[in-house]
Parts: C-alpha cells; sequence; structure tokens
C-alpha cells in the first residue's frame, strides 16, 4: 500500500493542475474542507461529483463491551461522520 498523499503534496499536485501557485492551491484546499466541515457538522451533506459524499450519521444509545474486562456498559447516543465513495471513484480504483 502506498503511502498516503500529505497536504503539501496535495497543494502542489492541485497547483500544477490548476496552472496557479501553491498560495492559490492551499486558498481552494482550505476552503472546500471549510465548507465540507461546516455543512457536515450542520447537520447536512456534501456531495463531491466522482468523489463521494460526506454526510452525519445519529447512532442510537447502545450496549458496548470493554474489551479489557468483559464489563458491558450504555454509550450514549452519538453523532459520526459518514464517507460513501462515488461508483467512479470505484470504477477508476479497481481498473
Amino acid at each position: 500500500m502506498a503511502k498516503p498523499m500529505t497536504k503539501t503534496q496535495l497543494v502542489a499536485a492541485l497547483a500544477e493542475e490548476m496552472g496557479s501557485d501553491k498560495k492559490t492551491a492551499t486558498n481552494a484546499l482550505d476552503s472546500i474542507v471549510s465548507v465540507i466541515t461546516r455543512e457536515v457538522s450542520g447537520g447536512g451533506a456534501v456531495t463531491l461529483p466522482g468523489v463521494g459524499k460526506f454526510y452525519l450519521r445519529e447512532r442510537p444509545e447502545r450496549i458496548v463491551r470493554n474489551p479489557a474486562t468483559g464489563e458491558q456498559i450504555k454509550k450514549e447516543a452519538d453523532k459520526v461522520v459518514k464517507v460513501t465513495v462515488a461508483k467512479a471513484l470505484k470504477d477508476a480504483a479497481n481498473g
């Protein structure tokens, strides 16, 4: 498995793809992340065409087990961010 691309590498690749400088690419990337974070944390969903859909899912209260002691405890309801990968990305990854 290849090492994940760092933010610096992503900004450089984005700048090259856009035909722009790294500062503009950094601002674009930070803006996209900010919009996704704001929308999803507010309960909405964001779809990036060809990449996937980011959304918030609520999990109900449930009983979980402590693996060290075997003790069962009640875990309160919480929220989790989910990502559904787009078919186009899956197809590209699978050849």
